[in-house]
């Protein structure tokens, strides 16, 4: 008889019978307020209408069309719908099957088109558990850990974490690029430095976004420099922080746009973003997949761009984002255990600390499972697990945000009672 690795650890005992916008409804009868969609995942919600009919029509004309042998509608449909969304001049997309695979994509892509050998990354990314993603990522090593050697020509710098220092935002971010200035002096020579890759807000590092003025002076150096800008959008894009690519907060454009996640829903489809003369520079051959680009999920990727366009999802997502994070940060003043609140949108973290200002990750694992019998669901994070990470989907109603902030308060009751 098979099982589950035990290496598989759930979070909740959760078994979901069915599930419809921002509801799970388990097998013991039970119906749950998911905040957790999937990982940041089911963007438009459990099984949208749209998006199960545009996947159930596909279904019924091809599931698998290998799209470097033959090509097939919904991909040519998807390109176009996210050309009307892509930063200006990013203007040619790779098609991949997940996160990790995708950055893995870029950093060849880089590399290739520079002819420089080294990736700079960020203390607490994460950008996947394969080989190369996983060199790259520092928000935990159990991420990273046990089966070296890792990939080389990987190098991490300062993330400009203000809380953490206990600092302002500003001498943070200062700190940060005079530090990352120093490594291109002492480490990595602009010259041998292919990429910066950061994430605009931090995913597993602990729901952090990257302030602005930090990706500002990424993109100033790297124009300078002639380095490329990898900006890895898998959880923070797609509408989520409120605008439809979390580095829009900050107005820049990157070299290399990595996107994942929420783009179709649930079905598995990632995908790299580049200007077609940069594409170009790959070689020959360097690009494939047999399951990248699936019909199927191609088909539910249009189906969910146009739902987050014609429901104004990414307006929603601002609107609840600020409504979740006045009541987070209401009860961040009624609740000592909760060091710091922040976040985007319909991204928002929650980290505890105990009175001497250390992680508390003992208090955020009994508020996350106190929040189960309150029957919400939400997940931790963070490379100590102290904080709680927040992400309900883009369309979720003013009506489930204060269901699910009252759920939350009665969880942080019970955990610190």
């Amino acid at each position: 008889m098979a099982t589950l690795s035990p290496l598989l650890k759930q979070a909740t005992p959760v078994i979901v019978d069915h599930a419809a916008g921002s509801w799970i409804h388990a097998t013991d009868g039970k119906q749950y307020l998911d905040f957790t969609t999937g990982i940041g995942v089911t963007s438009t919600g459990h099984c949208h209408p749209d998006v199960v009919a545009a996947a159930r029509e596909q279904v019924g004309r091809i599931v698998h069309a290998q799209y470097t042998t033959v090509m097939h509608q919904p991909l040519l449909q998807l390109t176009e719908k996210l050309g009307e969304v892509l930063p200006v001049g990013l203007d040619s997309v790779f098609y991949a099957t997940t996160g990790a695979e995708a950055v893995e994509a870029a950093v060849r892509l880089a590399r290739m088109a520079t002819g420089r050998p080294n990736i700079i990354s960020f203390q607490g990314g994460f950008h996947g558990r394969t080989v190369g993603a996983a060199s790259l990522t520092t928000a935990g090593t159990r991420f990273r850990s046990g089966f070296s050697p890792l990939m080389g020509g990987v190098h991490i710098a300062p993330f400009p974490y203000a809380y953490r220092y206990g600092w302002d935002v500003q001498t943070a971010v200062d700190f940060a690029l005079k530090e990352l200035d120093h490594l291109l002096v002492s480490v990595s020579s602009p010259a041998d430095t292919a990429a910066f890759i950061i994430e605009p807000v931090l995913g597993d590092g602990g729901y952090l976004p990257t302030p602005p003025a930090f990706l500002q002076g990424l993109r100033e150096r790297a124009d300078r420099q002639g380095i490329l800008l990898i900006l890895d959008e898998v959880q923070a894009g797609v509408g989520r922080t409120g605008k439809f690519w979390g580095h829009n907060w900050a107005g820049i454009t990157p070299d290399i746009l990595i996107t994942a996640k929420g783009l179709a829903s649930g079905f598995p489809i990632s995908a790299i973003a580049a200007s077609t003369a940069l594409m170009g520079k790959a070689w020959p051959g360097s690009q494939g997949g047999t399951y990248g680009g699936n019909a199927v999920a191609a088909a539910a990727g249009v189906a969910t761009l146009a739902v987050i366009e014609r429901e104004g999802l990414v307006a929603n997502a601002h609107q609840r984002g600020e409504q979740l994070r006045a009541g987070l940060d209401t009860l961040a003043g009624d609740f000592p255990s909760i060091g710091n609140v922040r976040g985007l949108g319909l991204m928002q973290g929650v980290e505890f600390t105990a009175p001497d200002n250390s992680p508390d990750a003992a208090t955020a694992l009994a508020v996350q499972q106190a929040a189960v019998a309150e029957e919400l669901l939400l997940l931790t994070c963070g490379p100590h697990g102290n904080v709680i990470r927040i992400i309900p989907a883009l369309n979720v109603s003013r009506e489930e945000i204060e269901s699910g902030l009252a759920r939350f308060t009665q969880a942080l009751k019970a955990a610190t009672a």
